[in-house]
């Protein structure tokens, strides 16, 4: 793949990422607390990193929940922050990974990306809410709930999910492989 060719797809894939990213919690948006449960906003954002790297999930990180909050109300301002601090880096996490990370395993080198991106980014949430958007009211509690308890089932759909389409795509030469 040409570096021209490369740059176009990696450019529409991100912005089909953040497209999805706002569209996904209105689709869910019926099903009660299903942003903190299922978390469609993780499942682009992560994509986008595993499959246009680190830049472009950085980017897809910040700008789809700013986009998503500012056209559907989706996340609410009052969290907005710290969600735009956990997704970038799930993003940039994900997308660096997946060029370091090699085990001579393809499945292996993607599950081990998107599980460190994964738990850097729910570490770097609890942190910036501890230390900044909710100082002195956030606990290690609140924080295992959030992050572990409440948001098991969005884990298991990403852990599922998201090397099946990043492995199909690569096998149908879609995507590019690092």
């Amino acid at each position: 793949m040409s570096k021209t060719k490369k740059y176009v797809w990696e450019m529409v894939v991100a912005a089909l990422c953040i497209a999805l990213g706002i569209v996904l919690p209105v689709a869910v948006h019926g099903i009660p607390n299903a942003g903190s449960v299922i978390l469609p906003m993780h499942l682009p954002v992560l994509l986008c990193g595993l499959l246009c790297g680190p830049a472009y999930g950085l980017a897809c990180g910040v700008l789809t929940p700013l986009l998503s909050s500012l056209l559907t109300s989706m996340p609410p301002a009052a969290i907005l922050p710290s969600m735009i601090c956990e997704l970038a880096v799930y993003g940039f996490v994900a997308g660096l990974l997946i060029l370091l990370v090699r085990t001579g395993s393809q499945i292996a080198n993607v599950y081990l990306s998107l599980i460190g991106a994964m738990l850097i980014g729910r570490v770097v949430y609890g942190v910036v809410n501890a230390l900044i958007f909710r100082a002195g009211e956030y606990s290690l509690e609140m924080w295992l709930t959030a992050s572990f308890v409440t948001a098991l089932p969005g884990i298991i759909i990403q852990l599922v999910l998201l090397p099946l389409v990043v492995l199909a795509l690569r096998k149908a030469k879609l995507a590019f492989q690092p």
